[in-house]
């Protein structure tokens, strides 16, 4: 099966998740924006129906999925369909990247941000937000992957392991951030974020293009 399939066939049961976890929703944005805040020229990379994107102020974006970039259009989103593996961008394009909730989607990582080391300007930072494989959270995500619409294909990740590829692929000064302490039904107000991991279940990692090509 697809990745791209569960995405493609429910958009409106993925929507609808936000709108009932909004609190959830919220605290990730809040996190989000504590790294996107004041940055302008971004591309979202993995952009889905643009539910980060716009109140991110993000107007570019990229996804795999036909139907999901069709509704990131009708809310004014330039959209376009591909893979994180192969990006439609020319070299030093943007400030700043985005993924949310990509990366345990994705076929090849290492060439993924690769490619996103090639689209940003010299000093562009990439902004990853993840749920943490290491957490409470993204341990009950892996209990439950087969009976998830969204997640069964899903390849969950420590933060360890990102920063490592990060480091890998020439980013550097590694910023981590954290939020969605206890279990997500319980999670009634916006929650705060705070530094580092290990306690919130999901984690915003920010670090620098470095200089090796450049």
């Amino acid at each position: 099966m697809a990745k791209t399939n569960p995405f493609e066939n429910n958009i409106d049961q993925y929507e609808k998740w936000f709108e009932d976890s909004r609190y959830v929703y919220q605290s990730e944005l809040k996190a989000l924006k504590h790294f996107v805040s004041g940055e302008k020229n971004g591309v979202e990379i993995g952009i889905g129906s643009g539910l980060f994107a716009k109140p991110l102020g993000i107007d570019t974006g990229i996804d795999p999925s036909p139907a999901m970039a069709m509704r990131a259009r009708e809310k004014g989103l330039d959209v376009q369909i591909g893979k994180a593996e192969a990006l439609p961008y020319t070299d030093r394009s943007f400030n700043f990247a985005l993924m949310v909730t990509t990366v345990c989607f994705l076929d090849d990582m290492e060439k993924s941000f690769c490619e996103v080391w090639r689209i940003l300007k010299t000093g562009g930072w990439f902004i990853i937000g993840l749920i943490d494989r290491d957490s409470r959270l993204g341990q009950k995500y892996i209990m439950n992957r087969t009976n998830s619409t969204f997640f069964k294909t899903a390849e969950f990740y420590t933060v360890s392991q990102i920063l490592q590829i990060l480091d890998q692929t020439e980013f550097k000064n590694p910023e981590v951030i954290q939020t969605l302490f206890g279990d997500l039904k319980e999670i009634n107000s916006i929650q705060s974020f705070e530094k580092g991991h290990g306690k919130g279940g999901f984690v915003v990692i920010k670090s620098k293009k470095g200089d090796r090509y450049d």
